[in-house]
């Protein structure tokens, strides 16, 4: 009787049953309607492949996501304008800078130190005799000519010593005239040979004793007349009282060592500063040629200026602990602008240097092979693809090509207008070469550069290199805020910063900017070293 289940094909697999399959379908009986035969494999087998299969499609999609991701990523940079690349603004339009014209004027050489202000004379009044004093005849702070009374001792004293001592010499003149009278006696008897010779001798020296003494007193009564005039004490020069420090009533003495008052010359008055022993020699040489040197006295923070005066002497030591020598500058100080003991930052003048070639030191850059300048150029760069025929080679651009630098409300720069529709400027396009320059002298916040690279009203970049290379195209902004030409300060005896002493403009990245030839940097911005490839740096200028 043939079999109702399906052979097996597995030998090696044992039979399996569903009994399931051997139910009857709804409807029906037999073998005709049952379930479709299961597959014979155990569940837990068939699923392990398909988990296998799984984690490798998931790995290979993490792969896929990571390798189309990092392709997504090098277009966009590579699509995306480089820092420093032409049209390096946003949406690939020209890099808004700060510039700055060039000028040429003359400019004062000096060298740099620290000075403390001293008193031209400074006297401590003392008593120079014993007794009460009286009265303090000025004020605290009061300024005073010299003999003008200052104090009063209790002068009775020394006017009874006077008296005195004129009654002495009285008494002493008359014991004069009769030893002199006496002394004529015994020489008369002595030539009768009546008296011995030792008596007359006796009566004669006794005469000449009578007459010192008639001289003693009159120097008594000199002494005493003096010690009078010391109760009246007086101002041996003309300056300003300091404060008191003996009152009126207390008992004075001449061996005090505290004095009455202080009186300081300050009218004029002198500023001690030294130098050292390497700039002696340029100094003393204009000395020598009968140079007056010029000495400019500022304030702590170096923004005010506060005199002027002149080189006075050099000391005739070096001092081998700190190699440097004291100089001293006298000042008139009318105005009393210097005080005794005060700070100051002094410049010691040596030259005008004329017709000089200045530059902010923010718009000098440094380089592999030497310092450069960002030099704004008006017209499109040379081999611009985007320049019209016969556009290249643009020409120089100077500051009346942004007069004024006035930035108005939009933010557009006089000389410069607003951007069009299309975001690029209306205005003439601008982009900027790479001039190399050499700086002769730094002085303050500025540059003095050999002559040849640069010419006055060209405008230079002072912020902004960081994203430029040669040919970038740019949009300039003059620095409206401080005029190059006319920079407060600017020459001998300037105030740094601006008007009455005002701080320097700042950029928005806080880098101070301004034209302070002849004034002390105190902020000046970093520099920037130019790499082979465009890309820069922070650095230190070599100069």
């Amino acid at each position: 009787m043939p079999s109702d289940q399906p052979k097996s094909h597995a030998s090696s697999s044992p039979q399996y049953h569903d009994p399931v399959a051997a139910l009857p379908a709804p409807g029906g009986s037999g073998p005709g309607h049952a379930l479709p035969a299961s597959t014979g494999e155990p569940e837990g087998k068939k699923s392990g492949p398909m988990r296998k299969i799984i984690i490798v499609l998931v790995i290979a999609a993490a792969i896929g996501g990571a390798i189309w991701k990092i392709q997504k990523n090098r277009a966009e940079t590579a699509a995306a304008p480089q820092p420093g690349a032409r049209g390096g603004g946003a949406g690939g339009g020209p890099t808004p800078v700060l510039v700055q014209p060039v000028v040429q004027r003359t400019v004062p050489v000096y060298l740099t130190a620290l000075g403390t202000v001293t008193a031209y004379n400074s006297v401590t009044i003392k008593s120079r005799v014993d007794g009460q004093l009286l009265s303090v005849n000025v004020r605290e702070g009061q300024a005073v000519k010299q003999g003008q009374l200052l104090a009063q001792i209790d002068p009775r004293p020394y006017q009874a010593a006077v008296a005195q001592a004129e009654g002495q010499l009285t008494k002493d003149k008359a014991n004069a005239a009769n030893m002199t009278a006496e002394a004529a006696r015994y020489t008369a008897l002595y030539q009768a040979g009546v008296i011995s010779k030792e008596s007359q001798q006796a009566q004669v020296s006794n005469s000449g004793q009578a007459t010192g003494s008639i001289q003693a007193d009159e120097a008594a009564i000199q002494a005493a007349k003096v010690n009078v005039v010391y109760t009246r004490i007086t101002s041996p020069i003309s300056g300003i009282v300091g404060l008191r420090t003996v009152d009126p009533g207390n008992i004075v003495h001449a061996s005090d060592t505290t004095g009455l008052l202080l009186v300081t010359q300050v009218q004029p008055i002198a500023v001690i500063f030294t130098l050292p022993e390497d700039q002696l020699p340029q100094v003393m040489k204009l000395i020598r040629g009968g140079s007056k040197l010029t000495v400019e006295a500022y304030d702590r923070s170096e923004t005010q200026h506060l005199a002027t005066g002149t080189l006075l002497t050099v000391d005739n030591t070096i001092d081998t602990t700190t190699g440097t020598a004291k100089v001293k500058a006298v000042f008139p100080n009318v105005d009393n602008a210097l005080f005794p003991n005060q700070f100051v930052n002094v410049r010691l003048v040596l030259e005008q240097r004329q017709d000089a070639i200045v530059v902010p030191s923010a718009a000098v850059q440094t380089a592999t092979n030497g310092n450069f300048v960002y030099v704004v150029r008006e017209g499109n760069p040379p081999a611009d693809p985007d320049a019209p025929a016969g556009a290249s080679g643009g020409k120089r651009t100077h500051a009346a090509a942004s007069e004024g630098g006035a930035t108005d409300a939009s933010g557009a720069t006089a000389g410069t207008s607003a951007a069009g529709a299309n975001g690029r400027p209306s205005g003439p396009p601008h982009y900027v070469t790479q001039v190399p320059v050499k700086v002769d002298l730094t002085q303050g916040s500025n540059d003095i550069l050999a002559p040849g690279a640069v010419q006055a009203g060209d405008l230079v970049v002072i912020d902004g290199q960081e994203k430029l290379k040669p040919n970038s195209r740019v949009v300039p902004t003059q620095n409206s805020t401080r005029a190059a030409g006319g920079a407060p300060g600017a020459g001998n005896g300037g105030t740094k910063g601006g008007t009455n002493g005002a701080p320097a403009p700042t950029s928005p990245s806080g880098t101070r900017k301004g034209l302070d030839t002849g004034l002390p940097d105190d902020g000046v911005p970093g520099r920037h070293k130019q790499h082979a490839n465009g890309a820069t740096g922070s650095t230190g200028r070599n100069q």
